[in-house]
């Protein structure tokens, strides 16, 4: 086999090598992914069950329909506000995390 041959297959191991790292980390963030909606999905569940037992207690502890349904529409107001600063916060940190990556990067080309 002549040299040039042998690179070729080298860099094609190589190119192998790289290919299957990044399935392998494709495939374990899918495994992530799938896993997060499966707990988003438990967390929705709770939370529309906490949900039902909120307004159940509202409308018991309330003098009439009216106090129930001003405290009920306020409830749903703080629970979108949370709703989002959740994202914002997730934004910030995927922010952070792209500055560390970046650091780490230029870190290594030193």
């Amino acid at each position: 086999m002549s040299k040039p041959e042998a690179r070729d297959q080298s860099v094609d191991g190589a190119a192998l090598r790289r290919l299957e790292s990044a399935v392998d980390k494709a495939l374990k963030e899918l495994a992530g992914a799938r896993r997060r909606v499966r707990e988003a999905e438990e967390h929705n569940a709770q939370l529309m069950e906490h949900k039902a037992e909120l307004e159940e207690v509202v409308h018991r502890f309330t003098s009439d329909e009216g106090d129930a349904n001003l405290v009920l529409s306020r409830l749903r107001g703080l629970e979108e506000e949370n709703a989002d600063l959740k994202v914002r916060l997730a934004k910030g940190r995927e922010g952070v995390e792209r500055l560390l990556a970046r650091v780490n990067f230029m870190e290594r080309q030193r």
